[in-house]
């Protein structure tokens, strides 16, 4: 009664779908709803990385932008000594995740600027650039022309030159320039400097291989397609879920014929189709097609082609017996031996010679 059970965690491990794993890990997924951080598998899974790499990276993602991350910091901040952090930091910078550079900054003081990248393989695909819309250009109010001075007063003042409606005139018409006019100019695109952006992923929709045809016999006789047509119909006696239409049947008749045609026993071709059938199975016509097509065994050998291949006779040179010395040699037929044919041909030489 004093040992202590998790029994939140028993009731959790009941409410898993499916059956358990008889060993490895369980895992139970609850979905997080804040305070979490997204770690590729490319990472956390990462071969060449060690475990200290891989935690440290974590920690570096999860903390908010612009903390400080020097070893003297992240020594001071996690129980690690500042050697194993700064070999982790190098395992990190070798392998893409991290970068430090040293900037300039305007008041001539020098910094280092230490750059993290969750995903530095994507760093390496050329990229286009989007490019900021430009702020849409309101055209100015038009002001209304100011209002004309009576006619007293004109009649007052004639020595008074026109001037001043000349100007108003001319200051009112560029503001209220004609409609084709006020419509903004399309900004003109920026050259490009980089190279287009090339998708690596397959489209989704690439098109499919067509499927081999149904095994055909050599000759349908009435008896094939007989004993074909019973042992399709009779499948469903030994799998409830190959119930087949009359349609199917006829469909799949010659591909069975063929089966049996090449000495295939009923019962061999009644394993193959009703063997480890999937569960749920939706379509039994498209799985038995696929099965006769593909698991179609070859002919049976004949007698001849199983004999053993005859050996290749080699031609031997019998052995014969020298006249002259009595010595056993390789000839195809008897002679001298090659001493003694040397001797011959040397006695009249010499004796030509004397």
């Amino acid at each position: 009664m004093d040992t202590p059970q998790n029994t939140a965690l028993m009731r959790a491990l009941t409410e898993l779908p499916g059956p358990l794993p008889v060993r490895g890990v369980i895992h139970i997924v609850i979905p997080h709803t804040d305070r979490f951080t997204v770690v590729g598998n490319h990472l956390a899974q990462h071969a060449g990385l060690s475990t200290v790499a891989v935690g440290l990276a974590v920690r570096i993602q999860s903390l908010p932008q612009g903390t400080e991350i020097g070893i003297k910091a992240l020594a001071a901040r996690f129980p690690e000594g500042e050697k194993l952090i700064a070999a982790a930091l190098r395992e990190l910078e070798a392998h893409g995740y991290l970068r430090r550079a040293v900037t300039n900054l305007p008041n001539g003081r020098i910094v280092t600027r230490t750059v993290f990248c969750n995903q530095p393989t994507a760093l390496l695909c050329p990229r286009v650039v989007a490019q900021r819309p430009a702020p849409p250009q309101t055209p100015p109010p038009v002001q209304d022309p100011a209002p004309e001075p009576p006619a007293p007063e004109a009649a007052a003042a004639p020595q008074a030159p026109a001037l001043p409606d000349v100007q108003q005139e001319q200051e009112q018409e560029p503001e209220a320039p004609a409609p084709q006019e006020q419509a903004p100019e399309a900004p003109a695109p920026a050259p490009q400097d980089h190279a287009p952006f090339v998708a690596r992923v397959p489209p989704p929709t690439a098109p499919r291989q067509p499927s081999p045809p149904l095994p055909q016999p050599r000759e349908l006789t009435a008896e094939l397609d007989r004993a074909a047509t019973a042992l399709l119909s009779d499948l469903r006696r030994h799998a409830r879920q190959l119930v087949l239409s009359e349609n199917d049947i006829r469909q799949l008749a010659p591909a069975v014929a063929a089966w049996l045609e090449r000495d295939t026993h009923p019962d061999t071709i009644r394993h193959t189709l009703t063997n480890d059938l999937p569960q749920p199975l939706r379509h039994p016509a498209k799985l038995l097609k696929h099965r006769l097509t593909v698991l179609l065994p070859p002919p049976l050998p004949g007698a001849d082609d199983l004999a053993a291949p005859a050996r290749p006779r080699i031609a031997v040179t019998p052995f014969q017996t020298c006249d002259g010395c009595e010595r056993a040699f390789r000839a195809p037929t008897p002679g001298h031996c090659r001493d003694c044919r040397n001797a011959h041909a040397h006695g009249p030489a010499q004796a030509a010679a004397a």
